[in-house]
């Protein structure tokens, strides 16, 4: 018992820590750093900001995934209620999303910001946001199914 509630404490931490991000950058630094700040200097900021936000987000991704797993297996798969199969569904796509960001799209953004090309970070940048958009969306969903599924 001690051990799933560990499991569920890290579970529910790193969620908080990955979505609450994912919240904060999307819906209040990025909408604050367009409104004040010209793009030579938001692009700059937006990219450290991010780079913070995805290490912190790649940690939790990790424990989210490993101690949802560890949860899983201790229920037996089988015997688990269809939202738990749900909400692990809507976390590994989720993962993917994340993956997708951290290791194809932040790069690319880096390097438009080292080379100044504001209009190509601020391209890249765009594309980050929307799938942070889709992240958070899916991310408040799984959630929903995590605390209401087992209602239904």
């Amino acid at each position: 018992m001690l051990l799933y509630a560990l499991m569920l404490f890290l579970h529910v931490m790193a969620v908080v820590v990955w979505v609450g991000g994912m919240w904060i950058l999307h819906l209040a630094v990025r909408p604050a750093a367009v409104e004040v700040l010209q793009p030579a200097q938001r692009l700059p900021l937006m990219s450290a900001v991010l780079g913070r936000f995805l290490a912190w987000a790649l940690l939790a991704v990790l424990v989210t995934l490993a101690s949802g797993a560890a949860m899983m297996a201790g229920g037996g798969v089988r015997g688990l209620h269809p939202s738990v199969h749900l909400m692990a569904l809507l976390g590994l796509v989720m993962a993917l999303i994340f993956a997708w960001v951290r290791f194809a799209h932040y790069p690319r953004l880096k390097a438009a910001v080292a080379a100044q090309d504001w209009p190509g970070a601020g391209a890249r940048l765009d594309g980050i946001r929307r799938l942070v958009g889709i992240n958070l969306v899916l991310g408040v969903i799984t959630i929903a199914v995590a605390t209401l599924g087992r209602a239904f």
